[in-house]
């Protein structure tokens, strides 16, 4: 090599195909005088270049630290050249080498593309299909990787020739980008009920007139309706058999989610973020149809993130229409999302009065993401599009593992070497066709990642379907059972890329969780490693009477609770009131011989009963609606004092026990004096935030890090509450960023355990 040149090529690995990055490495090039080319390979983007020394080091800088803005940059691996000379640069074809690329997670349409889509004078003027290189499908039409047309459902539509200039033209903005299109030459739209020019006409009008809508957006099919629309909204959750369950509302602009909710700052910039999530935020003062979020004081909105849903709204000039919308997906409960033309055909008919489709083909469904704002941070709740596939690195490298999660809020994930990827949201294992859309998201997830898993991990619950799928379709590959808590606790530990060696004083408290007595876990306080873990204490075994009958109907799990701590069941009780006589017989009849009862040391069951016993709740139609409705309740109340817990010094070498008998007794007490449910709520919030406290003090080892996880978690203030209480005493405290608390994040946590075993 010279001293005047140099010649180098980098092999740059992440998401770097189909975000405009190959254009970015041109014109970077071209601005400081390098020569050579840059071409897609499976395993990322390889560029050969070649110019003077100072211009090479900046050109490798700016590739590092800035990036297009969908570009995630995993590595950069150089190796030098002999200097050839040559002029110019140019962008090489795709070769398909051996390796690994990363697949882009759909992203929201961005501002270029928007105020394209509401220009008269511009050629994709409300074109329900614009986007470019920073915005737009990626994940839901991909074949295969590479990222190239003919591998996606784009490869259904030629490229017109306008189109095609732009799409070769390296200084525009659609250079490769693998969705272009025109009104000339791409996906069109179609209305069910009637032969119409305008489709997107006649869907506002049906809109407008209180009808329901299925649209199909980038993911799947969703239904909408007029939010502010009482007889509307009803008629939606009766047709969806949705119970209380909240729905989803959209907004087009910013300004008016500000009327719907309140929005701080860190609230706006998740809002309006390229992954565009549905945002769990307080109500704001005006009112919607109250069949929206019935009981709930949050909501949660979402911006459109595509221009389809933009034009549903309304460009200036259409007539007015709801500028609210209902957007939930488009099934049953408990159903799959609804995403092939041939599926909506069959499923839709009896949910919506009219079909707002396209032709463009969808390959993988994927439902809307939520998260939540916890103290300025965001903790997801469903983690799917916008961030699903992006990988999570690994602290430790893995063989080639799948691991497929929980029954509830399944998701499947894969990992080999420093990188795991999660599978979108699939749903609850509770039917053929769930179990179905699990296996196509793993042999989907397979092919994106080109990972081939040579061991698989699983819950450890025998009942749970994703691990009998797991010893069903293992052959002669090993199977490794992680216990559901140890799971959880290592999904918060690898997010924070804490290494193999290390421990934590894990907090688990979720609903459900097979513990390795065999009894349904749910309080736990664990010393916790990747490798295994250690049971410190537990909150104190309750009988469940009627398993899931009791999740269904708190107060059974507050009369069984009244029970075990010796609290007699006065007809003064709110719990004791809702339950009827008849059954109360039956009730003490289990408690007292134990038949139909599995003990339970759950923490979401004890909010329950809580909630049950301070009369804000004694059935539920969805998991932990008495749990949220008493957070509600409970947020701006600024308790005088907390209820406290007990803990019990274990007998022999086993756990600590957490005794909730005076937290229960406190409860009665103050709800028999008629204190407020909301008052009574905060105390209990209170109390279990010292709870965790007293643990890590109790149970905890200088130093070593206290790890929240599981459903429980989801509560924002507890969540808050604990983090600031530990956070006072001096504990380094981690909590979950990046993967749900819930089993949405259980997969993520089995690949850790799975390679430390």
């Amino acid at each position: 090599m010279n001293a005047d040149r140099g010649r180098c090529r980098l092999l740059v690995r992440g998401v770097v195909q189909g975000v405009g990055f190959r254009p970015f490495v041109y014109s970077t090039a071209a601005e400081l005088a390098l020569t050579g080319s840059v071409s897609n390979d499976s395993a990322g983007v390889i560029i050969d270049i070649e110019g003077a020394p100072a211009a090479l080091r900046e050109f490798t800088e700016r590739l590092r630290h800035r990036p297009p803005p969908l570009a995630v940059i995993e590595s950069i691996e150089r190796s030098e050249l002999p200097v050839r000379g040559g002029t110019g640069f140019h962008i090489a074809g795709t070769t398909r080498g051996s390796g690994r690329t990363l697949a882009s997670p759909d992203v929201a349409i961005c501002a270029d593309c928007a105020r394209e889509l509401t220009d008269p004078a511009d050629r994709r003027y409300r074109h329900p299909f614009i986007n470019c290189t920073n915005c737009g499908p990626r994940f839901t039409i991909i074949a295969s990787l590479p990222y190239d047309r003919d591998r996606t459902s784009m490869a259904d539509f030629a490229m017109c020739r306008r189109c095609a200039r732009e799409y070769h033209d390296p200084a525009d903005r659609r250079f490769h980008a693998q969705p272009i299109a025109c009104p000339d030459c791409g996906p069109a739209l179609d209305y069910s009920i009637a032969d119409t020019d305008d489709p997107l006409a006649a869907a506002r009008k049906m809109l407008r007139e209180g009808g329901i809508l299925a649209v199909k957006g980038i993911g799947g099919y969703h239904l909408a309706c007029d939010a502010t629309d009482e007889d509307a909204v009803a008629l939606l959750r009766a047709r969806k058999r949705r119970g209380d369950k909240p729905f989803a509302v959209m907004v087009a602009d910013r300004a008016t989610a500000g009327t719907i909710a309140r929005i701080d700052g860190d609230a706006a910039a998740i809002l309006s973020s390229p992954q565009r999530p549905i945002l769990l935020l307080p109500r704001g003062t005006r009112p919607l149809a109250a069949a929206v979020a019935p009981g709930n004081r949050d909501l949660g909105v979402m911006l459109a993130y595509t221009p389809l849903h933009l034009l549903l709204f309304g460009l200036p000039g259409d007539p007015p229409g709801p500028d609210v919308l209902v957007m939930t997906s488009a099934n049953l409960g408990g159903e799959p999302i609804c995403y092939t033309d041939d599926d909506a055909a069959q499923r839709l008919p009896e949910l919506a009065d009219a079909v707002l489709g396209h032709n463009r083909r969808i390959l993988v469904p994927c439902d809307d993401s939520v998260v939540r704002v916890v103290d300025g941070e965001e903790l997801p709740i469903r983690r799917s599009r916008g961030y699903a596939p992006l990988p999570l690195a690994l602290p430790t490298p893995a063989a080639p593992t799948v691991a497929v999660g929980a029954d509830v809020k399944n998701t499947c994930a894969v990992a080999d070497g420093r990188y795991a990827w999660l599978s979108q949201h699939i749903g609850d294992m509770d039917d053929l066709a769930t179990l179905h859309a699990f296996e196509a998201a793993e042999r989907h997830l397979e092919e994106l990642t080109g990972v081939r898993p040579q061991r698989l991990a699983a819950d450890a619950h025998p009942g749970y379907r994703s691990s009998a799928w797991a010893h069903r379709s293992a052959g002669e590959r090993p199977v490794h059972s992680v216990q559901h808590h140890h799971a959880h606790i290592a999904a918060v530990m690898g997010e924070h890329g804490l290494p193999d060696t290390a421990t934590v004083t894990g907090i688990a408290f979720d609903g459900t969780g097979f513990g390795t007595d065999r009894a349904i876990w749910g309080g736990e306080v664990l010393a916790a490693g990747y490798k295994g873990f250690r049971r410190l204490a537990h909150l104190a075994y309750v009988p469940q009477p009627g398993g899931d009958a009791s999740v269904h109907r708190p107060y059974r799990m507050a009369l069984a609770h009244l029970h075990a701590a010796g609290i007699d069941w006065s007809e003064a009780i709110a719990s004791v009131a809702a339950c009827p006589s008849d059954e109360r017989r039956v009730l003490i009849h289990q408690l007292e011989t134990g038949l139909g009862c599995v003990p339970t040391s759950s923490m979401g069951r004890l909010f329950d009963a809580v909630a049950s016993l301070a009369g804000v709740r004694h059935r539920v139609d969805y998991e932990a609606q008495a749990a949220i409705e008493l957070e509600g309740l409970a947020r701006d109340v600024t308790p005088e004092h907390a209820y406290r817990f007990a803990i019990i010094d274990p007998d022999a070498d086993g756990p600590a026990r957490i005794s909730p008998a005076p937290v229960l007794a406190a409860v009665v007490a103050d709800a028999l004096a008629g204190v407020d449910a909301g008052l009574i709520g905060a105390r209990f919030h209170a109390a279990v935030a010292e709870l965790i406290v007293d643990a890590a003090r109790r149970f905890g080892e200088p130093g070593v890090p206290v790890a929240l996880s599981g459903g429980v978690f989801q509560n924002a203030l507890l969540l808050s509450l604990a983090r600031h209480r530990l956070a006072e005493k001096g504990f380094h405290v981690i909590t979950h960023h990046r993967v749900p608390p819930n089993d949405g994040g259980l997969a993520f946590g089995q690949l850790l355990a799975a390679g430390a075993q």
